[in-house]
Formats: C-alpha cells, sequence, structure tokens
C-alpha cells in the first residue's frame, strides 16, 4: 500500500514538479504540464502515460492498474489504485509520466 504522503514525496522528488490544484484535486506539473492528479475520494492516481507504458504497466494487475474509462484513457490517462500499488511500481510509473511530460517540447 502507497499512503498519500509517500505518492506526493515521489511526485514532488522530479526537478521543477510542483503541486497545484487542478478542479479541487492535487496535481502534479512539470512546468504548466501535469504529469499526475490524485483523487481523495477513490484514494488513485492519475498518471499521464504513452499508450504503450499503460499497457505495460497495466499488466502488472488490470483490476488496480488501468486506463482511464473514455477517451482520456486513449490518450494514456491511467488509473493507479494506492491501497494495492507497490511503492517501486508507482515510483517506476511515476517516474516514466513525469519524463513523457517533461521531455516534450514547449509550444510557442
Amino acid at each position: 500500500m502507497v499512503s498519500f504522503e509517500t505518492f506526493k514525496r515521489i511526485a514532488l522528488s522530479f526537478p521543477r514538479a510542483t503541486e497545484q490544484a487542478h478542479f479541487e484535486k492535487p496535481s502534479f506539473r512539470v512546468g504548466k504540464k501535469i504529469f499526475v492528479t490524485y483523487d481523495n475520494r477513490e484514494n488513485q492516481v492519475c498518471l499521464k502515460l504513452s499508450e504503450a507504458d499503460q499497457s505495460v504497466f497495466s499488466t502488472f494487475d488490470p483490476a488496480i492498474i488501468f486506463p482511464v474509462p473514455n477517451k482520456w484513457g486513449k490518450q494514456g490517462w491511467t488509473f493507479f489504485k494506492l491501497a494495492q500499488m507497490r511503492e517501486d511500481i508507482l515510483t517506476d510509473a511515476l517516474t516514466t509520466a513525469y519524463q513523457n511530460v517533461a521531455s516534450k517540447p514547449k509550444k510557442f
């Protein structure tokens, strides 16, 4: 199990990562780009992954790691249930989401 405090510590450990509200939920960003949000009611996070990364992480346990069930899921947004999550898997997923968002070129 991963607590919110542990999740937050990992999410903010990345260079230039910040926390900011997003529709009354905590979001974690690099610059202005969100790489993960937290839903307190569901005790889950929603990470921005590539479709390939989403597929890989979902194979660990599709009951606790699964695509958002709408067009956002098809864009890589993926739910991770924290109550059943291993910290090492979440750390890998957060690192992947951060790198995907941080490495995208800025739009002018």
